[in-house]
């Protein structure tokens, strides 16, 4: 176990397409988000620092709702195609200036963790899964995603913000 990234950690993490956030709100009670992109959309920034953008969701802030009340986060990031885990425990802050959202395509906010744990995780339990193909809806440069069909559906209109696609 360790606090600053090795290089290894680093083209990890840069590699990934996806990882799952863990949360507790305000009580403690926990919750666990899958967050997904295109490689690259998290980054190693500093040698205990991460950063990765929040994008348009379903609107009910389960994750960004819970760092607002209760910044200590657990990230786990698997590797199914070369059977690999990396957990990262730190404390995450929410960032909103044009400066930084500038750097990640379709963000609504940034997300920086400071990493107070970096460790590996037994992958012999991983089940060998290979990309078929990356999501639509997954921001990049020169890509606008579509909108999802539910957004579209009247049962949800006056549940999501004007903004929203």
């Amino acid at each position: 176990m360790h606090h600053v990234f090795s290089d290894g950690d680093r083209e990890f993490i840069e590699r990934s397409r996806m990882f799952f956030l863990a949360t507790a709100d305000a009580d403690g009670f926990p919750d666990c988000s899958y967050k997904g992109g295109v490689q690259g959309f998290v980054r190693v920034v500093g040698p205990s620092t991460l950063v990765f953008p929040s994008y348009d969701g379903n609107g009910q802030f389960r994750s960004l709702g819970n760092v607002a009340m209760n910044p200590s986060v657990a990230l786990l990031f698997v590797d199914f195609e070369k059977p690999n885990r990396l957990r990262i425990h730190g404390t995450a802050s929410m960032h909103d200036d044009a400066e930084i959202l500038s750097g990640f395509e379709g963000a609504q906010l940034v997300v920086r963790v400071e990493a107070t744990k970096i460790f590996p995780n037994c992958p012999r339990y991983i089940h060998r899964m290979h990309l078929e193909e990356e999501s639509v809806y997954a921001p990049q440069p020169g890509h606008t995603p579509p909108v999802p069909e539910w957004k579209q559906m009247d049962v949800f209109k006056d549940y999501l913000p004007e903004t929203s696609s």
